[in-house]
């Protein structure tokens, strides 16, 4: 059931942000750990970097949405740099978002 695509583009982000958060994790491990994969490790950290940009303004624009208080909303970004979080509150923020928002067939006007 899709009730809007700021909750597609919610779920799409805090998935490709949380994979690729677990492969710069691997990355650093390789780097620091082992002095390999030296250059490709700022390739995947730039890669989290913009993915989570994402994350970060589709998660504001949906606590906005959905009228978080401050503390969830900080959280809720927050899960973005925290291995395996953002899965975690992607799974619950879908869980309650699906039962706030109106279903798929009902369109708000712009700006609303």
């Amino acid at each position: 059931m899709k009730t809007t695509p700021l909750l597609g583009w919610y779920r799409g982000l805090a998935i490709a942000t949380g994979c690729a958060l677990l492969v710069f994790c691997g990355f650093m491990v390789a780097k620091y750990g082992f002095g390999a994969a030296e250059d490709l490790t700022t390739y995947v950290a730039m890669l989290h970097g913009y993915l989570y940009i994402g994350y970060f303004v589709v998660t504001f624009l949906l606590g906005q949405k959905l009228k978080w208080p401050l503390g969830r909303l900080v959280l809720t970004l927050a899960a973005g740099c925290i291995p395996f979080l953002s899965f975690v509150f992607e799974r619950k923020v879908a869980r309650e978002a699906a039962e706030q928002l109106p279903a798929g067939g009902a369109r708000q006007p712009a700006g609303v």
